[in-house]
């Protein structure tokens, strides 16, 4: 079953970098939005998590804050 992913990231977050090569290692497509420079989306980041810090990681409906390999890989079944 295919999982929508999205990234809101930074492009200074070792963290978010973290996430990225472990979606790329695994070939799992994700959608990353900056929000360092997209306005817009920093704020939909906040009105959907509450949260500032990033990475803010939706897989599905399931919401993640920060890099947590054995969570994510419990969640995409990797």
């Amino acid at each position: 079953m295919e999982k929508n992913i999205v990234i809101y990231s930074t492009p200074t977050c070792h963290f978010c970098q973290m996430t990225k090569e472990f979606l790329k290692e695994h070939k799992i497509e994700y959608t990353d939005y900056n929000v360092a420079t997209d306005m817009d989306k920093r704020q939909e980041m906040i009105e959907k998590s509450g949260q500032m810090g990033v990475p803010v990681i939706f897989i599905g409906e399931r919401m993640f804050v920060g890099f947590d390999k054995e969570k994510l890989s419990e969640a995409l079944g990797v």
